[in-house]
């Protein structure tokens, strides 16, 4: 069950290393954090792909960042986190301090970028097994395109790429780099996954 405060949810890390551990939240209204009940469902998809131990994750808009930390806490290799907003980027920091003192050393990175700015800036050995993106309502379908598209180049043949969005969101524009094989509706979110084609 999802731990509350005050009447608002407290994200936690799941299952791994971190197992139970509170997560630090953003305050305001500005991000939407992924509910235990979608991230335990979104993970247990993940664990049967086999896509996690061991993985270099990639979080897109990470907010809290508490996709890409329960990532780490399972086994992932890296995980990079890439939030612009001070705040989120803040407590992406805190909540990848935490596991990395959990985890004995350096998993988990911060970095303070747009995400269009850190794709482009990313180099040719710059690659990942698993990507989450969780865009901002307000980011229309042909910015989350032109995201996917940046990303294509650097994914690894059997990489995972999950996308969150509203459930009232239309499906992304997968760029010709992307196909999806699944998706999947929890209450008010849905979740698409896809693969390199």
């Amino acid at each position: 069950m999802e731990a509350r405060s005050w009447g608002i949810p407290v994200s936690r890390i799941i299952a791994g290393v971190g197992g139970g551990n509170p997560l630090a939240s953003v305050p305001g209204t500005a991000t939407r954090p992924t509910t235990d009940r979608v991230k335990e469902a979104l993970f247990s998809r993940l664990e049967s792909l086999a896509v996690i131990d061991d993985a270099r994750v990639l979080d897109l808009y990470a907010g809290s960042g508490s996709l890409g930390i329960e990532s780490a806490s399972r086994g992932a290799r890296t995980v990079d986190l890439v939030e612009f907003d001070a705040k989120a980027s803040d407590v992406c920091q805190r909540n990848a301090d935490l596991v990395n003192q959990l985890l004995g050393g350096k998993r988990v990175s911060v970095h303070r970028s747009k995400v269009e700015s850190f794709l482009e800036r990313a180099g040719d050995t710059d690659m990942w097994d698993l990507v989450f993106l969780d865009p901002p309502y307000p980011l229309d379908e042909p910015a989350l395109s032109a995201v996917l598209a940046k990303l294509g180049p650097h994914l690894d043949d059997a990489a995972v790429v999950v996308v969150e969005r509203s459930s009232r969101s239309p499906e992304p524009e997968w760029p010709d780099a992307l196909e999806c094989f699944a998706d999947k509706k929890y209450g008010e979110t849905k979740l698409w996954f896809a693969e390199p084609a």
